[in-house]
């Protein structure tokens, strides 16, 4: 997941090919394979081979941020540095070249911040790798262990297709869409990339988005009995910074929620206490290193989960203190993700006095279970 994703990324990858391609004149030059009279100063074979050096060190920094990004700004740095030798070399001629090598130092300076070691991508990527683990084999689900669950809870996870399946102790989601932060706000595309840990109970959620063309990049992570949330524009500047109380109950209902959306097999948990309000709802309370929190579940007649809602998450709000809200996520379009069917679109939405609101619309790209993270 590149932060210079889209159109930005073609934008700069385009720069960089043609500032290679500059550069190969120079060793064109030097070897005398081209007459080039706009160069008027001689280029000697060695500078050549700096030159072509250069040429492809930029070449690579163009493809990096979509084969390597978290490394894409270091192959960055070293193609800056030895264009820059080139272009000393042959300052007259080449001076123009100095230009878009600043250009360039931008892209990799953002790109040391959004990728490198001290980045948020680099922080998710560590937790991820320390907690999340396949987990050992065990019997698969069976018919006895839905015994003890409603009636639409049993329903839902017969025809979804859990019963046969292995067990879920971790599972990834990759998704897509868009966001606000506000009723009013203007949407924002986003991308996404999580994964839940079951036992001891962890989310480790990573966006990227993008502002007024301005990078945005996010990580919500919690584990145990603590949460937090971090946003940063363009990599560098903090816009969101929460954790507290307010912060981990609202991210103990996000993790029941994707219990119940994405790892549905997680629900024969015998600690999730139930109650059935009617053919097609039920209440349930889930607890978490000593958070209890209660949400409504809501199936259609095929025994589809179509609605989630609870009144213990916290909404956040700009310079406000967060404020205990109605969080709702109508679901659809089911389909198989693997040898399961789930929900591929969903949206959160706020039940404000004013009226409810979607802010985040999100299409699940991708869901998979029991999985080790790529290292």
């Amino acid at each position: 997941m590149s932060p210079l994703s889209g159109f930005g990324a073609a934008l700069f990858a385009v720069l960089l090919v043609l500032h290679g391609l500059v550069h190969l004149l120079g060793f064109a030059k030097a070897f005398g394979f081209a007459r080039l009279p706009q160069l008027t100063q001689p280029v000697s074979p060695a500078l050549g081979i700096v030159w072509l050096v250069a040429a492809c060190l930029l070449f690579v920094t163009a493809a990096a941020p979509f084969l390597w990004p978290r490394w894409w700004w270091a192959f960055g740095l070293a193609a800056i540095v030895v264009s820059t030798i080139a272009i000393a070399g042959s300052w007259s001629d080449a001076k123009a070249g100095a230009f878009v090598n600043v250009i360039v130092l931008l892209g990799v300076i953002f790109g040391f911040f959004a990728q490198g070691p001290f980045s948020l991508r680099a922080q998710y990527e560590r937790d991820v790798a320390e907690r999340v683990h396949p987990g050992t084999s065990a019997a698969p689900v069976a018919e006895a262990d839905l015994a003890h669950l409603p009636p639409p809870v049993q329903h839902y996870l017969r025809t979804i297709g859990v019963v046969g399946q292995p067990p879920v102790h971790t599972f990834r989601v990759r998704m897509s869409g868009r966001i606000r932060n506000s009723r009013d706000a203007r949407w924002m595309p986003l991308e996404a990339e999580q994964y839940n840990v079951l036992d001891p109970a962890a989310r480790l959620f990573y966006l990227t988005a993008s502002m007024f063309m301005i990078p945005v990049q996010g990580y919500h992570r919690y584990v145990g009995s603590s949460a937090s949330m971090l946003i940063k524009a363009a990599a560098v500047v903090p816009v969101v910074n929460e954790s507290g109380l307010a912060m981990t109950q609202a991210e103990t209902v996000t993790f029941f929620n994707d219990m119940c959306v994405l790892a549905p097999a997680t629900l024969i948990d015998p600690a999730i206490e139930w109650e059935q309000l009617d053919a097609t709802r039920v209440r349930a309370a889930f607890t978490n290193a000593g958070h209890t929190i209660r949400a409504d579940l809501s199936f259609n007649d095929r025994g589809e989960l179509i609605d989630f809602w609870s009144d213990d998450r916290y909404q956040s709000m700009p310079d406000e203190p967060a404020r205990r809200m109605r969080w709702s996520t109508p679901l659809g379009e089911y389909r198989s993700f693997g040898a399961v069917r789930l929900a591929s679109r969903g949206e959160g939405r706020w039940h404000e006095p004013a009226g409810d609101y979607a802010y985040i619309e999100i299409t699940f790209d991708d869901v998979a279970y029991n999985v080790a993270p790529r290292r």
